[in-house]
């Protein structure tokens, strides 16, 4: 079997990962993106607020939309797209929120879209983060 050639990296302009991992992997014609949040770059949360009682407020639309937005550049970084998805693995903490996660990724996707995985998790790794999507794209390296 031919070993495919890979390549991983961060992406600059999007926040850092909270850990040693890339945002995206090249394998051969697959585009692998680890599990992407709101988180913005200066490591502010789109969809989160908190007042000055230390009271948050957490909004899915804006949470799943940011997310999907974020995947959206890191495929850019690539050349690519979100019509390259084929597959989508989304990690809600409350399927309370199932209605307007579907909601906004309803704006992005058709039911031609990327297969898709929604399941509900415990916890992410930061409390004012209500969902997580990783990612799988074809998009063959261009000559």
């Amino acid at each position: 079997m031919k070993n495919l050639p890979t390549q991983a990296r961060t992406v600059s302009g999007k926040a850092k990962p909270r850990g040693r991992f890339p945002h995206i992997k090249r394998a051969g014609d697959f585009l692998y993106i680890s599990g992407t949040s709101s988180r913005l770059p200066d490591n502010t949360i789109a969809g989160a607020k908190v007042d000055a009682m230390g009271t948050a407020t957490l909004d899915i639309r804006t949470q799943t939309r940011a997310v999907i937005e974020n995947i959206r550049d890191i495929l850019a970084s690539e050349g690519a797209g979100l019509e390259h998805l084929v597959e989508i693995s989304a990690f809600l903490v409350s399927m309370n929120d199932f209605g307007g996660y579907n909601e906004v990724y309803a704006e992005f996707f058709s039911e031609e879209g990327p297969t898709r995985t929604t399941v509900a998790v415990h916890q992410l790794p930061h409390p004012h983060l209500l969902i997580e999507i990783k990612a799988v794209a074809y998009f063959p390296p261009r000559p």
